[in-house]
């Protein structure tokens, strides 16, 4: 029978173990993609949109990440920002904004545009999540479908691909 003094020791070594092994694992990095019909996917469906290769990219490179696409077609960046808060969680990293063309195309000015992307960035700050605005000439021309606007496949691969170099720096290891 063990001492009074190793049945001490072994308790503890018991109830360390427990307590390591029910620590929880660290959450997935959330990142929310905000935009109008590039981010939702025209054209070429939510699975080949560039947020859900973001996702596949960053994964692929070891970091787990969770992205979630709050893209929705023909919306604009008044838009963006009424819906701002019903689509960026409490615990969201990383908000990528792709405002599109839609400000202008539906007889809004420059200044609204960005007066609009200015207050969606100062409220997101605010709330300690960093942030991403990335316009459409990321993706060089060619890389569009019929309509000049929204991407190909690979158009979204491309801003994928440069969105991955954007945001490792600003999730580390």
């Amino acid at each position: 029978m063990p001492s009074p003094r190793n049945r001490s020791r072994y308790a503890a070594a018991a109830m360390a173990a427990m307590i390591i092994s029910s620590a929880p694992a660290a959450a997935a990095v959330k990142i929310v993609t905000l935009g109008a019909s590039n981010t939702a996917g025209w054209g070429v469906g939510e699975a080949n949109a560039y947020p859900a290769q973001l996702q596949a990219m960053l994964k692929a490179k070891g970091y787990d990440v969770q992205v979630a696409n709050a893209g929705r077609s023909f919306d604009t960046t008044g838009g963006m920002l009424g819906r701002l808060d019903d689509v960026v969680p409490a615990g969201t990293a990383i908000v990528v904004v792709q405002p599109g063309g839609n400000d202008t195309r539906f007889l809004g000015t420059k200044k609204q545009r960005a007066d609009n992307l200015a207050t969606i960035e100062r409220k997101l700050h605010a709330r300690g999540i960093k942030v991403i605005v990335f316009e459409n000439t990321v993706v060089p021309p060619g890389m569009y479908q019929w309509d000049g606007i929204h991407f190909t496949k690979e158009g979204h691969k491309i801003a994928a691909s440069y969105l991955t170099q954007r945001i490792l720096p600003l999730i580390g290891r």
